[in-house]
């Protein structure tokens, strides 16, 4: 019995390796190392969704957009290919900045203040930082079975540079009781059903995360106005974490004495099993099963050259991308061209700030021409790396931080 397993499963092995040679027209390099069921990329790859010039349109009500791998080759991300993730419907009120307010309010603040953006700009000292803002569910689509939620690729990510006033020193302005723990942001995105009486989204984080330096209230990116589909005029943005907590059209933050309990905070919203699960496992939506999602895993993209590249194989193919690892910072950065049986380090430089994230490249050559896939590991300050396969299967369908990879083909 096990004799004709093995005979099987050989014949299959072969097959799909005489079909990839096919579709390849070359031979397949390392064919030996491909690993048991694993499915080459050049079956998944369809040559022309990435030619086509523009963003990825997931959904327009609400607005989910997301960049295709390549677009984020650049060091600090253009706002044009930013991807946007919204849970609500984008005002359709026109907005004067004139008259726009932050009010700070809740059950931990001495007193509720409220700021015009004038005030903000004026009254305190303006910083710019460069965050990582990535949506939790970034990598749905590897996931099977499939989740609820939009079947985002490896694109719903990005690394722009945010200029607004630190919250902490807003909080420091408004005076907090010792009871705070919590803050929940509020904007003025309309529910998608428009019921008046339903918020689209309200999500917050620890006060401890609150009160980093990075976390900023924004009203400009790559230092022009907020884009009214990213928040304009007024943004909360936290990097490290689900770019969720980064509310948009912001009007006012409730500093909380317990954990905040606004709209998409309940159930599995955000949220990871305490424990294992099998794919397709139904959960009771409730706290002691579910975990909030905080700082984001480590990853890595290969944004040049895109899948479906050629090169000439007697000359070194230079790879590059990005790192990042939630709160920690990128230790290391390695590539491989065998399918994870031997890996090559590459060079990581130094982040712009904390929670920016981290370019690296590498040269790479090839033993001769052929089909190959190159994948990218990075490994972050506590030593934690990318697993080679996708992680644990949960309910949302959240943190899909397995290795990039790229097919192209060496002649």
């Amino acid at each position: 019995m096990i004799s004709n397993f093995h005979d099987r499963r050989g014949f299959l092995q072969k097959s799909v390796l005489a079909a990839l040679s096919v579709w390849a027209g070359t031979d397949i390099a390392f064919a030996d190392k491909i690993p048991q069921h694993y499915v080459p990329l050049a079956f998944d790859y369809d040559p022309l969704k990435d030619k086509v010039a523009g963003m990825k349109v997931l959904g327009d009500k609400p607005w989910n957009v997301e960049s295709p791998i390549h677009f984020l080759d650049d060091a600090v991300t253009p706002v044009e290919k930013m991807f946007i993730r919204n849970n609500g419907l984008i005002p359709s009120e026109p907005i004067n900045p004139a008259t726009w307010t932050l009010t700070i309010n809740g059950e931990s603040v001495k007193a509720p203040k409220t700021y015009s953006l004038a005030d903000l700009k004026k009254r305190f000292t303006p910083h710019t930082y460069q965050l990582v803002l990535e949506c939790g569910g970034n990598g749905r689509s590897g996931f099977e079975p499939q989740t609820t939620g939009n079947p985002w690729d490896q694109g719903a990510v990005s690394c722009a540079e945010w200029t607004g006033v630190r919250l902490k020193d807003i909080l420091a302005d408004v005076g907090l009781k010792d009871d705070a723990v919590y803050i929940g942001y509020y904007g003025k995105d309309p529910h998608l059903s428009q019921d008046p009486t339903k918020v689209a989204i309200s999500r917050g984080v620890p006060i401890k995360k609150a009160l980093e330096n990075e976390t900023l209230i924004a009203w400009a990116v790559n230092g022009k106005d907020i884009p009214l589909a990213h928040g304009y005029p007024l943004r909360l943005v936290i990097g490290g974490w689900p770019a969720s907590v980064s509310g948009k059209w912001l009007h006012t933050i409730a500093i909380r004495n317990k954990e905040h309990d606004g709209a998409k905070m309940e159930g599995h919203s955000y949220r990871l099993p305490i424990r294992p699960v099998q794919p397709g496992e139904k959960l009771a939506e409730t706290p002691e099963n579910f975990r909030i999602i905080e700082s984001m895993p480590v990853k890595s993209l290969i944004t040049y050259p895109q899948t479906g590249a050629m090169f000439d194989v007697t000359k070194s193919l230079a790879l590059r991308g990005h790192a990042w690892a939630g709160d920690r910072s990128v230790a290391e950065v390695h590539t491989s061209i065998d399918y994870g049986a031997t890996w090559q380090k590459a060079n990581v430089a130094t982040p712009k700030n904390r929670l920016a994230w981290q370019h690296w490249n590498a040269n790479i050559n090839f033993p001769k021409p052929g089909y190959y896939e190159v994948w990218v590991r990075a490994t972050d300050s506590s030593g934690a790396s990318q697993p080679m396969v996708i992680p644990q299967w949960n309910p949302g369908g959240y943190l899909n931080n397995a290795c990039h990879r790229i097919a192209i083909k060496a002649t």
